[in-house]
């Protein structure tokens, strides 16, 4: 009789533990945020806010923007790498601080490659080459004319060392022989507004960060990195077309702890790509020129790592240093 109780109250204590484990409410159930390591107004801030509304509607809890800028990025990164493993800290990864920066520093506070787990690259994004109506060139043979007429007398600005802007501008002072001098900010809005001021005199900036002031004839836009042109401006040139071999394509994407549950990844990945696919969220990216992208953790993780190889061949080539 008593074996037959306790078999009989284990068994119940076993299904109520079960009924426990299937009660528990599912992931997610509390807001979520997204490290972002640039200023806001900048095209990752502009792309972030994009992904979090749209992610917001589908996750059901409100997904919220973080800036933590400095550094190239690297300030948000190392936060998000040291988060809790849970899905409620995630960063808005860009090629800049998950590709680049490890080749241009010397050492970082984390390690892209372990302590992250991709969930999805979001958008590619192309740079613009623009001037201050002050620069008296209209097309990039005639910057580079004026730059080897005026050594160290222009000045880029960039939204941080390491970041693609300056990565950017880099690639184009190696493969055109001039020498411009860098202006470092903490985002590619305020480097935007000295351009405009007329502090700095160039800048290779995504184009969402400067498109309406190129239209309203603020800055003249003389090129742009992407191998192809932009359906934005269809006139401007790629600077290839001048420069062969020259290519700097942006991307962005989520990025979560190492160690978080493959499940919640998971979860985000679909709300991601659905998120991606849906034509208002294309419409407002296509806005700023960015193309959607939404992939598979494994895809994103494959990008990732030949980013990483890349622009470590690029940065060797063409001699690129960040200011440490």
């Amino acid at each position: 009789m008593m074996r037959r109780l306790f078999v009989l109250a284990l068994t119940l204590a076993i299904a109520c533990s079960a009924a426990a484990v299937h009660a528990q409410p599912a992931w997610p159930t509390k807001p979520i945020r997204i490290l972002v390591g640039y200023a806001p107004g900048g095209s990752t801030d502009v792309t972030a806010r994009i992904i979090a509304q749209a992610l917001s509607e589908r996750l059901g809890q409100p997904v919220i923007i973080e800036n933590r800028p400095g550094a190239a990025g690297n300030i948000a990164a190392e936060a998000a790498a040291k988060a809790e493993p849970d899905g409620y800290t995630i960063t808005m990864s860009t090629s800049s601080t998950f590709a680049t920066n490890p080749s241009l520093y010397k050492s970082l506070p984390f390690d892209v490659q372990n302590d992250f787990a991709p969930i999805a690259l979001t958008a590619f994004i192309p740079n613009l080459l623009v001037v201050h109506p002050s620069v008296p060139a209209g097309t990039v043979t005639e910057l580079i004319a004026y730059l080897k007429a005026n050594p160290d007398k222009v000045n880029f600005g960039s939204s941080g060392n390491g970041s693609s802007q300056h990565i950017s501008a880099a690639l184009f002072n190696a493969l055109a022989g001039v020498q411009m001098a860098h202006i470092s900010y903490r985002g590619g809005a305020p480097a935007v507004t000295d351009l405009l001021g007329g502090q700095v005199q160039v800048i290779f900036a995504p184009l969402v960060e400067v498109l309406q002031q190129v239209r309203a004839g603020k800055l003249r836009a003389l090129g742009i990195t992407t191998a192809v042109r932009s359906p934005l401006l269809p006139d401007v040139p790629t600077i290839a077309e001048t420069l062969a071999g020259y290519e700097v394509r942006l991307w962005n994407g989520l990025l979560a702890p190492a160690k978080t549950p493959p499940e919640v990844i998971d979860r985000i990945n679909r709300a991601t790509i659905d998120a991606l696919r849906s034509s208002e969220v294309k419409a407002k990216l296509a806005e700023q020129g960015s193309e959607p992208v939404g992939n598979t953790p494994e895809q994103a993780r494959q990008f990732l790592d030949a980013e990483i190889a890349k622009w470590a061949k690029v940065i060797n080539t063409a001699g690129v240093k960040a200011e440490q």
